[in-house]
């Protein structure tokens, strides 16, 4: 049995990319996980076949090695991810913020430098955001730039870094005007191979997506080209940041609405299987009500989700939007994740099981992209 249907912004070729993914993660990712989680890294020999296949920057025009399908083609791949119940791989950065920022606010060399050995997994991206003093207020970060002619001087920290371990570039955020505030903040393209004074100080030892090389970095007075500015001017990072943002949480949302629906299909499947005082789980009235209201959970949660996916590719969806997304449907992955774990008793606590692991991986989507509590916040102003 499954709950799954597909969604109506699904056409054959977005449904195709969505099958396609599916058997990519299950047999590239989900079915090594034992040494992504050993090594706390995924080989870059999977990034490469992930490109290989046509799943990195699906909705990037042709011209730069992209996909050239619709944002759509990035959501497919990424609810694809959450099915297959493993978050490990920094694909939805990599694929699903960074490249839009070039695309968006980069030159035409930018563009050509970065985009296509990034649609074949040869470059790993990250964005650079957070910091140990500044998370989800983007406004308090401290890492600075400083003009020296054609040069920036970049120096600080930055922390929680999707890919962090083995990215080869990054989209930086930035204070080129410290006294500025939002209006002195900056995006730079940093190419971090062989950089002198850039450091990853260490891998951090997460609850769960335990495959993710999630980094802490230090910059000391790393040089980096001028021309590596996106966009005109300084101080434009903060708008552009907000303007992304909202597709960012969307992105989080297709990967919580995928998890919640392989949550009640693992736990169906165990249910009616394992057998307890001579009948299945499944038979006995508690289990079938409590999965009767998962499964409404995640048909709700797919009705939301899809609303959203449609006003985004008309160029509807707005912030407020967004952040109900992002925090309600990350809710109810982890609410109906944690219902199914209990249902599975014992075993539910065990890793050798899908559903330990997505109750692991799932607890900090609420917290990237914007803490639930800050969407919240979001969305009371627009009241």
């Amino acid at each position: 049995m499954t709950i799954k249907r597909q969604p109506s912004w699904y056409d054959d070729e977005v449904r195709a990319l969505y099958e396609l993914a599916s058997g990519f993660f299950e047999r590239e990712v989900v079915a090594h996980v034992e040494k992504w989680d050993r090594q706390r890294h995924i080989d870059r020999e999977v990034w490469l076949k992930a490109g290989e296949l046509g799943l990195l920057l699906c909705s990037i025009p042709t011209e730069y090695g992209g996909g050239g399908g619709t944002f759509a083609h990035d959501l497919a791949v990424f609810d694809a991810q959450g099915y297959s119940g493993d978050l490990s791989l920094g694909i939805a950065v990599h694929s699903g913020i960074v490249p839009h920022y070039i695309a968006a606010y980069g030159t035409e060399e930018q563009k050509q430098t970065w985009l296509p050995p990034m649609a074949r997994g040869e470059v790993l991206g990250a964005i650079g955001m957070s910091e140990p003093e500044a998370g989800s207020d983007l406004k308090a970060l401290r890492t600075t730039a400083v003009r020296r002619g054609d040069e920036y001087v970049v120096n600080g920290s930055k922390t929680f870094i999707t890919n962090g371990g083995s990215a080869d570039m990054v989209v930086l955020a930035v204070k080129t005007d410290p006294k500025a505030g939002a209006r002195g903040i900056s995006l730079l393209i940093v190419d971090l191979r062989d950089t002198p004074g850039y450091q990853v100080t260490r891998v951090l030892d997460k609850v769960g997506q335990h495959g993710a090389d999630t980094a802490e970095w230090s910059f000391t007075d790393v040089v980096v080209p001028a021309s590596n500015l996106l966009g005109s001017e300084e101080g434009q990072g903060f708008g552009q940041m907000l303007t992304q943002l909202a597709q960012e949480r969307l992105i989080v949302g297709a990967q919580a609405v995928g998890g919640t629906e392989r949550a009640v299909d693992e736990t169906v499947s165990y249910t009616r299987s394992r057998k307890a005082f001579g009948q299945s789980l499944f038979d006995f009235q508690n289990t079938a009500f409590e999965l009767a209201e998962c499964a409404t959970l995640a048909r709700v949660s797919r009705t939301f989700l899809d609303s959203c996916i449609e006003a985004h590719l008309r160029g509807e969806l707005d912030a407020t939007d967004a952040a109900m997304a992002k925090y309600w449907l990350t809710d109810q992955q982890c609410a109906v994740i944690d219902r199914c774990v209990q249902l599975h008793g014992g075993y539910g606590y065990m890793r050798e099981y899908l559903i330990a692991r997505m109750y692991e991986d799932a607890r900090v989507q609420r917290i990237y992209a914007g803490a639930n509590e800050v969407m919240k916040q979001i969305i009371a102003r627009a009241l």
